[in-house]
């Protein structure tokens, strides 16, 4: 069975230290107790090992569980684990993110437009709203559900829990407001927003900008000239790009900062400028 796995920044959990492409057997598993643990659903990491933990950020797998198991739900444990790949924060939300769109019902439950200045609205669980036209707004407010617009100047929002809301359209917004989420966006002059726990914003495009205000979250900037804000004890990971080289916009530094309140204000956007964190509005 493919599972997901959080680790601290030295790759131990549990003071179980782990290796990539190793596996490991034990006699018994008992959830909480015994053996060796695991979530099916990405997302589910986050409530055991969120993005930042002792003022480190937290590293994560795809793994493989065998043998002898148990389930509380939530989580597995198994009594043989192989860790198969480290894929990162960035590798567990596109893990999440497929697995949400994996479990949705694409029929006649889900709500889907292909014209512009349109509503797709969801209110059940395991649901999706989808639009391809301009100017349109894709809703769910069920948990374990995917709003998705692929047109320009839309809004896909979610605000049940364990949810993706993404745009790939310019001047676009995803917004989520449950935890453990995803607001993804990959269009420019755009907004990724979370307000829930556990969550990550994301922006890969141009002149846009990705908040979080809940605990232990995450928002992130890969873009040329882009931002991001975070509450206090969020992290922030900012990208500084060059100047257009007729292929690409190069990047030069990618770095994290904790929101501390000392060094990184909370609420407040930050831009990477020669490898540095600057305010700008």
């Amino acid at each position: 069975m493919i599972g997901y796995k959080g680790f601290n920044h030295d790759f131990t959990c549990r003071d179980f230290q782990y290796e990539v492409g190793k596996e490991y057997e034990t006699d018994s598993a008992v959830c909480c107790e015994s053996g060796f643990h695991f979530c099916e659903n990405p997302f589910d990491v986050f409530t055991y090992y969120p993005p930042s933990g002792n003022g480190k950020l937290r590293r994560y797998a795809e793994v493989e569980g065998s043998g002898e198991k148990d389930s509380d739900g939530q989580k597995i444990s198994c009594t043989h684990i192989g860790i198969k790949a480290e894929i990162g924060l960035g590798g567990i939300i596109n893990a999440g993110v497929k697995f949400i769109l994996d479990k949705v019902k694409w029929d006649s439950d889900s709500n889907t437009n292909t014209g512009n200045y349109s509503a797709a609205t969801n209110t059940g669980d395991y649901s999706a709203a989808t639009n391809t036209g301009n100017w349109s707004a894709a809703t769910n407010t069920g948990n374990y559900s995917a709003a998705t617009n692929t047109g320009n100047r839309s809004v896909a929002t979610n605000t049940g829990n364990w949810s993706a809301a993404t745009n790939t359209g310019d001047y676009s917004a995803a917004t989520n407001t449950g935890n453990w989420s995803a607001a993804t966006n990959t269009g420019n002059y755009s907004a990724a927003i979370n307000t829930g726990d556990y969550s990550a914003a994301i922006n890969t495009g141009s002149r846009s900008s990705s908040t979080v205000e809940g605990k232990d979250s995450v928002a992130i900037v890969t873009g040329k000239d882009s931002k991001a804000k975070g509450s206090l004890g969020s992290w922030i990971v900012l990208t500084e790009r060059g100047e257009y080289d007729g292929v690409v916009y190069p990047i030069i530094n990618v770095k994290a900062f904790k929101v501390d309140n000392v060094k990184i204000k909370e609420n407040t956007f930050y831009k990477l400028i020669n490898g540095k964190p600057y305010e700008c509005e």
